[in-house]
């Protein structure tokens, strides 16, 4: 299995983006699971302060440990099986923002590479053209920076870890993955991904909504 850095949770207070009578979205911070791990040292998650606040919250989707951003919840069972469903239609459309290494060329592109779990590494996934799942991200260039380069990622599909892997296979992998970066690109405070907006469909009436957090790095 590869290597996971301890779990160290971070301790700051849940930060509300919206509220109503259906929905909750929150911006995540980075090192806090979605959803609780296998034990008690990794019983702190997401889900866990949200309920501790809205004891009705129900999940709907995930975002990575180390990834930070916008993460909506279902107040009731209709929401979630409405947004459920719109999660699996790819009728919601994700932001994202990320640092990754090196310069990337040209100013926008596809990555489309089917992925499947690397097993003798897991929870690492690989591109994998025989088993893989189908799998699509469309990137654009924001700016270069110094050894580095922002981008905005859409990603067309959800796979486990489908922006990191698909950066990775650019030759580019996001600074401070400690899943997939290597070397300098690894040496970053946290993982340098972000999801900066979300925008579903409300359950009660099917109104456009956009929700966003700032990036915080």
């Amino acid at each position: 299995m590869a290597e996971i850095t301890p779990y160290a949770p971070p301790n700051t207070p849940l930060r509300v983006v919206h509220r109503d009578h259906h929905l909750l979205v929150v911006d995540k911070p980075a090192g806090l699971l979605s959803v609780p791990g296998k034990g008690a040292r990794l019983a702190d998650c997401l889900l866990s302060r949200v309920q501790a606040a809205f004891p009705e919250a129900l999940l709907v989707h995930r975002l990575d440990r180390d990834t930070s951003g916008v993460i909506v919840f279902a107040l009731t069972r209709e929401a979630q099986r409405h947004l459920g469903l719109q999660f699996e239609r790819r009728h919601t459309k994700k932001v994202y923002v990320a640092r990754v290494w090196g310069r990337l060329e040209p100013k926008e592109g596809v990555v489309d590479l089917p992925l499947a779990v690397d097993w003798p590494n897991r929870p690492r996934q690989k591109v994998d053209h025989e088993r893989g799942r189908p799998a699509t991200t469309k990137w654009r260039v924001v700016r270069h920076e110094d050894e580095a380069t922002r981008v905005r990622l859409y990603p067309v599909t959800g796979r486990s870890h489908q922006l990191r892997v698909h950066m990775l296979s650019l030759g580019h992998p996001i600074l401070g993955d400690p899943l997939y970066a290597e070397g300098p690109a690894r040496q970053a405070p946290r993982l340098m991904l972000h999801a900066e907006s979300l925008r579903i469909r409300h359950p009660d009436g099917g109104r456009g909504m956009t929700f966003s957090a700032p990036c915080p790095f």
